[in-house]
């Protein structure tokens, strides 16, 4: 494990990576949480660790705020595109990543990715060998900033969809009204809590023998059809309609079996096990689904 004292950068503190700052703080580590928006005050009230603004796709303020960056720091790289496309994702995955550990010289890398990285689409069981061939770009990108990640000597998390407190497409979707079951809903789909996530990321950026790319997701992937029918049975109503399958995602359309067993192996384990256990959570705070 890490020295106790070990400063742990954050680029990224959207809704994983403010969890893992918390986590990583909670655990008494000294924790800098970077965020692109210059009103650092809406951020730091009621936090218990420190941010700093850069905008990573804006070399001058990567070299400005340099001489803040404690020596011998590890960092994760948590960031998100938001809705933008191939250019949004190269200027902030991959250029970002690469100039940050250039200008920051970081002790470790930990490079966020994501599971859509893999394009099976027949159920397949899907490990960290496994072919990742996706069919957007913005998926080609993610591999071209997870090599520079791994290149130097560091570390890639791909994560399934990230659910937890205010965030569920899926429950949004069942409660107001919109959700189908496409073509039949046997699709697959693969999520990972996010305190989960925020888990696996402190147990994989603290063990110094871990290596290479995991995929961290639940231990229980599951059918389109199998989610609503879980929220279904706990609201005690109808299963939504059928429907077309959306191929035009973000992500692109497909159907695999995530497997967690590389990351478990090396002591991590999930909190939610699978979506239905964490539903009752989810229930409790459905307003926030909405905001």
């Amino acid at each position: 494990m890490l020295e106790k004292k070990t400063p742990i950068i954050i680029v990224g503190c959207g809704f994983l990576g403010k969890a893992a700052a918390a986590l990583f703080s909670s655990q008494g580590y000294s924790v800098i949480g970077m965020v692109r928006s210059p009103f650092i005050e809406d951020f730091s009230t009621t936090d218990s660790f420190s941010f700093l603004s850069c905008d990573i796709t804006n070399a001058a303020q990567v070299e400005a705020v340099a001489h803040k960056i404690p020596s011998q720091a590890s960092l994760i790289y948590s960031v998100s595109s938001g809705k933008g496309g191939e250019d949004a994702y190269a200027a902030i995955y991959r250029d970002g990543l690469e100039r940050v550990i250039a200008s920051w010289r970081p002790k470790r890398v930990l490079f966020v990715s994501s599971t859509s990285v893999y394009s099976q689409t027949q159920g397949e069981l899907v490990t960290e060998s496994s072919p990742a061939e996706p069919e957007r770009q913005t998926g080609r990108i993610l591999l071209e900033a997870e090599k520079i990640a791994l290149a130097s000597n560091g570390l890639v998390a791909r994560l399934s969809g990230i659910y937890g407190p205010g965030r569920s497409v899926l429950l949004r979707k069942f409660l107001e009204g919109s959700a189908v079951l496409e073509n039949g809903g046997m699709r697959l789909i693969n999520q990972i809590h996010r305190d989960d996530g925020a888990s696996a990321l402190f147990h994989l950026i603290t063990k110094e023998d871990a290596s290479g790319i995991y995929n961290v997701s639940d231990d229980s992937p599951a059918t389109q059809h199998d989610v609503y029918a879980w929220i279904a049975a706990v609201l005690d109503q109808p299963l939504p309609p059928l429907g077309p399958a959306d191929y035009h995602r973000k992500r692109g359309w497909t159907s695999k079996r995530i497997s967690n067993k590389k990351l478990r192996a090396t002591g991590w384990s999930p909190r939610f096990a699978s979506y239905r256990e964490a539903l009752p959570e989810l229930l409790k705070n459905r307003s926030s689904l909405f905001v």
